[in-house]
């Protein structure tokens, strides 16, 4: 007949189905673990599988009062969120200006292309090798502490966020630019008024990017900071670890009350960063 629909059978793509399935295990086994050791008692923390991996007899939010308590978490916090807020902001303004003046250059310039490649190539160097130098360097600048911190970030997560604005310039025509210039907008104004919102996708990229590694990070706090009598969240961390052992129970509370901030800013500019992923750093 010819009004008939055809029943087109789907065929199940294993492969990809199992590699699915072992991803999904692989990254909800830890936080199950994590969630249900954050609420259980150390009474209740055994040597054998079945103890770690049962459910707590009573769930109890003392563990992360202790936590909290522990870690002075209201100013780790703070100093987390001022840290990481200034990292992403100072990094969107600089890095976005810097992939401009490269993306519209480098092809027809020597020097923007070597600056490019020259940039970029610093996302290859080990911060251990730059660890020793930039403690010092610190030291007599008198900046080893949070603002010599974040000065350090806006630069270790240069190369990387000029390489996406970089590529998500590729997908901004330059007709715009140049209609503008018809009209008596400066090379200035043009970019802040008309580049700048069109890369949004790209600044929630970028700032969730810088803003992961800049929460999590514990090493540039660790050799900067020591000291200051200032601690970021996961330094203050490291209080649960000591030579005799480590209290995972506390820790763990600890790290779910450390996501959930970076959490809830992740879905917000979930959107924004899918867009920005795809036509930047594909193309």
């Amino acid at each position: 007949m010819m009004g008939a629909k055809v029943k087109v059978k789907e065929k199940t793509n294993w492969p990809v189905t199992i590699m699915l399935i072992v991803g999904l295990i692989t990254v909800a086994f830890p936080m199950y673990l994590t969630i249900v050791i954050a609420f259980k008692q150390p009474s209740e923390m055994t040597n054998s599988i079945s103890g770690i991996l049962s459910l707590p007899k009573s769930w109890s939010f003392a563990n992360f009062a202790e936590a909290m308590r522990v870690t002075d978490f209201w100013h780790s916090l703070g100093n987390s969120i001022l840290i990481t807020l200034a990292t992403v902001l100072i990094s969107i303004v600089i890095h976005s200006l810097i992939g401009y003046a490269i993306g519209r250059n480098k092809t027809h310039s020597k020097f923007y292309n070597f600056a490019y490649l020259y940039i970029v190539s610093g996302m290859f160097v080990p911060f251990a090798i730059l660890m020793m130098p930039l403690v010092k360097q610190t030291a007599q600048l008198r900046i080893a502490n949070w603002f010599g911190v974040i000065i350090l970030y806006v630069v270790f997560y240069m190369p990387m966020n000029v390489l996406l604005y970089t590529g998500y310039l590729k997908n901004i025509p330059v007709a715009l630019e140049e209609a503008a210039r018809v009209d008596g907008a400066s090379t200035w104004r043009t970019y802040w008024k008309i580049i700048f919102p069109i890369m949004k996708p790209m600044h929630a990229t970028v700032a969730v990017l810088t803003a992961l590694g800049t929460w999590n990070d514990v090493m540039t706090p660790l050799v900067i900071m020591s000291g200051s009598g200032k601690n970021t969240l996961p330094l203050a961390q490291l209080n649960f670890q000591t030579q005799f052992g480590t209290n995972y129970n506390l820790a763990f509370a600890s790290y779910l009350l450390a996501l959930l901030p970076i959490l809830i800013f992740y879905i917000i500019c979930q959107k924004q960063i899918l867009n920005g992923v795809v036509n930047g750093a594909v193309k």
